[in-house]
């Protein structure tokens, strides 16, 4: 059952591998299962999902998902010349040959692949310019760098870091080709514009070419061997002859030792072989002289020697004339295939020789046609319950008049020398498999520690936040409490000023209580905003039933409407008006003369102040002297 489960997610995987590829054209297949299915999961375990298949259908639902994805899976943990003893050797020991390799006015092309945010770059320009002086290296060096992380791409072109991202850094390194922007620092322009960022898949993207130094560092690791061998099949053609390949420390070249020769294996730095696959090397054919129609007696001693010479030579050989004739079987031929010298004269194409170990005849005609000496290497032939293994060379003879006059084939034993490099490459593939297991347990180790190095950022990232986030809620905690404080000293200003209106508002209540006259505040709408005591038993009306109430709109004994003339007139000349004699009931329901005056009230955007006594005629002088 544990064996079906890890099939079928392990087809889950590939399933959401591929379609990150067809939806998004990043191509992981390439990358090691193992490190790839744990950061994947912990993207899932970050998001809340628990399967494959759930976790496809997020990345359908949410484009924002993608991002975070890819940015949890291609670890970007890098800085400024890391693994500073690499970085030493590099620039102590291969600089120095490098440019010696160059002309003195010949381009010196770099490229950092798999650059992250920028610092590998960046040191790459600094170790040059030390090297060359900032003029020369601003004129002859040229720096790609490439990764196929778009965010990091851009955080790299800004050349802006922090002061902790430059610790590794010399101080006067630091001062000398970065600008202090506020809390950052900034790359040197002019060397900035000759390093060049751009996306770049090294599994898929064509590589750049005609390179002096090709810097790739911890990033080989994350691939499986596949995808490793077609990386390194990219370098080479990338890397001109004699140009440097600079690897991460948990990273080999196993394989490669005729493309590339190690210079230090420890610092993982290695040397591209001069030349290739380039073609053989084919001697001129052989001239022999024809359509002689008279030799002297030296000519014919001579001839017999060459005849015996060629008897005796210890490789088998066999010559064919132009028609097909064999002509020659040395005693070499006859011995190791059987033949005799009566076979001379016979049709090459009769003999066994001809078609066995291998087709001899066509090779003849290519031989002749293209005049070059063919060669077939490691012919296997069998001779009783024995292996033996033959390189064949088939070797044009042209005549004095420059046309062909046959081919000699010669067979040379090389059994020996193809079984000790059969087990040569035995051994040595036994060597590498147990290289590559090493090899691989080391990236595996060095993945995860690389993992555990972004854990580590990631967590001091999120306490610095915290940390923040705590001053600034002390920061506020301060504010408010300082905001308290106001309010308390605010409140206590107010409640003293509440118990100077209270008192001020009782004296003026015990004032108008204590006139026996009723007295009314109209506002400037004739709305009552008083009514004292004087009035209520005047009138029988409480100060609770009229208060915010029109005046002209009150029903009692007094006739308001012949008061209208006299308010309105005081509200708009601003000066007191009356008295004015008005015929009233009062409460208890007796007539009365009613004097009114009607004084302008200053306060609460103006009003009248209603004056009212009942009264005689000594009433209405007491009233126009109250109101003087």
């Amino acid at each position: 059952m544990g064996e079906t489960h890890d099939s079928e997610t392990d087809e889950e995987l590939e399933d959401l591998l591929g379609f990150l590829r067809d939806a998004r054209g990043f191509d992981f297949t390439g990358y090691k299962r193992s490190s790839l299915g744990r950061r994947i999961r912990k993207r899932m375990t970050d998001a809340g999902v628990s399967s494959y298949a759930d976790y496809r259908d997020r990345l359908e639902a949410s484009a924002d998902e993608f991002g975070a994805l890819f940015n949890t899976i291609l670890i970007n943990v890098t800085s400024m010349f890391r693994d500073p003893d690499a970085w030493t050797y590099l620039q102590r020991e291969v600089l120095p040959e490098l440019l010696a390799a160059a002309g003195a006015d010949d381009e010196i092309r770099v490229w950092s692949a798999g650059c992250s945010s920028g610092e590998e770059a960046y040191s790459l320009a600094i170790m040059f310019a030390e090297a060359l002086g900032i003029e020369e290296s601003l004129n002859r060096v040229k720096i790609y760098a490439t990764d196929v992380d778009e965010e990091a791409l851009r955080e790299a072109r800004t050349a802006l870091y922090t002061a902790k991202s430059l610790e590794a850094l010399p101080v006067d390194l630091r001062d000398k080709y970065f600008e202090q922007n506020g809390a950052q620092y900034s790359f040197r322009p002019d060397l900035r514009r000759r390093v060049i960022f751009g996306r770049h898949d090294v599994t898929r993207d064509a590589p750049i070419s005609r390179l002096d130094l090709l810097v790739c560092r911890n990033t080989l690791m994350y691939f499986n061997v596949e995808a490793q061998t077609q990386i390194i099949d990219r370098f080479h053609f990338a890397l001109r002859d004699g140009g440097f390949l600079f690897l991460g420390k948990a990273e080999m070249l196993l394989n490669d030792a005729d493309r590339f020769q190690v210079v230090n294996m420890r610092q993982r730095l290695f040397r591209r072989r001069p030349g290739g696959s380039g073609p053989p090397y084919h001697p001129a054919p052989l001239k022999v002289r024809a359509g002689v129609a008279f030799e002297p007696r030296s000519a014919a001693r001579n001839r017999q020697m060459r005849d015996l010479i060629l008897d005796a030579l210890p490789v088998p050989a066999v010559a064919v004339d132009t028609e097909g004739s064999v002509t020659l079987i040395n005693s070499q031929a006859r011995v190791q295939f059987g033949l005799t010298t009566n076979d001379c004269g016979r049709p090459f194409q009769d003999l066994e020789i001809s078609y066995r170990p291998v087709e001899l005849r066509s090779l003849i005609e290519q031989s002749t046609h293209e005049r070059r000496t063919l060669r077939v290497n490691s012919v296997e032939r069998r001779v009783g319950d024995d292996l033996q293994y033959v390189d064949i060379l088939i070797q044009p003879l042209t005549g004095s008049n420059g046309l062909p006059a046959g081919t000699v084939i010669s067979f040379s034993d090389v059994t020996v020398p193809t079984q000790l490099k059969s087990e040569v490459k035995r051994v040595r593939e036994e060597l590498e498999t147990a290289y590559e297991e090493l090899q691989s347990t080391n990236e595996e180790l060095e993945t995860t520690n690389e993992e555990l190095q972004s854990s580590i950022e990631e967590l001091e990232t999120t306490n610095e936040e915290l940390q923040s986030t705590n001053e600034e809620l002390e920061t506020t905690n301060e504010e408010l409490q300082s905001g308290n404080e106001e309010l308390e000293t605010m409140n206590e200003e107010m409640r003293i000023r509440t118990e100077e209106l209270d008192e001020v508002r009782a004296f003026l209540e015990g004032v108008m209580s204590s006139i026996a006259a009723g007295v009314v505040v109209l506002d400037a709408d004739t709305k009552v905003k008083s009514w004292n005591r004087g009035a209520a038993e005047l009138w029988g009306l409480r100060r609770d039933e009229v208060m915010d109430e029109l005046f002209f709109g009150l029903d009692f004994g007094l006739p308001t409407e012949e008061l209208r003339p006299a308010v309105q007139k005081c509200l708009d000349s601003r000066k007191r008006t009356g008295p004015v004699s008005v015929s009233a009931v009062n409460r208890i329901g007796r007539r009365i003369t009613c004097y009114v005056v009607c004084s302008p009230f200053e306060g609460h955007h103006g009003g009248v102040v209603l004056l009212m006594e009942e009264g005689n005629a000594t009433a209405e002088e007491s009233v126009g002297t109250s109101t003087k």
